[in-house]
């Protein structure tokens, strides 16, 4: 973690009514200042939420920043990303850690290794961003998050 606190910079989602569904050259993804994560499901309304270990994608805003530099298209959703923070290295993030966002409480299940469709809309391989795509979690407290409420190691149960 930062000496600063780390703070949510970025939520969107995709819409169940947003058509087309899976646009050839990006994600569906729809930006909001606030969202409710469903325990077991990922964000209320996401056509992309549901049961298993990939209800969430989460990034770093310092990562994006450097793939941005790169030639990456990083405005927010273009990396498939759903929640984006400043102030947390998630390259080192270790499955099972748990984060309070807003008042909702994530597990990391995975680091995220992006995928062919991705590959598709970026222009570039996936092989150029191995570890650095953030990670995937569940949702397993649900809770509002918004955009600017800070973001906490929270200890796991044992």
């Amino acid at each position: 973690m930062s000496a600063t606190t780390p703070r949510v910079v970025s939520i969107v989602y995709t819409p169940h009514d947003v058509a087309p569904r899976r646009p050839q050259g990006n994600y569906a993804r729809v930006s909001m200042p606030q969202a409710v994560l469903a325990e077991f499901q990922g964000i209320v309304g996401d056509a992309k939420g549901g049961v298993g270990t990939r209800q969430l994608n989460i990034m770093s805003a310092e990562t994006l920043a450097q793939l941005r530099a790169e030639g990456f298209k990083t405005d927010p959703g273009e990396l498939g990303e759903q929640i984006v923070i400043a102030g947390l290295d998630l390259s080192n993030v270790a499955a099972g850690s748990r984060f309070r966002i807003g008042s909702a409480v994530v597990e990391v299940t995975l680091p995220r290794t992006g995928c062919a469709r991705f590959e598709t809309i970026q222009g570039k391989p996936k092989t150029m961003v191995t570890g650095r795509l953030g990670v995937l979690v569940r949702v397993v407290a649900g809770g509002a998050v918004a955009v600017g409420d800070p973001v906490e190691l929270v200890p796991t149960e044992e």
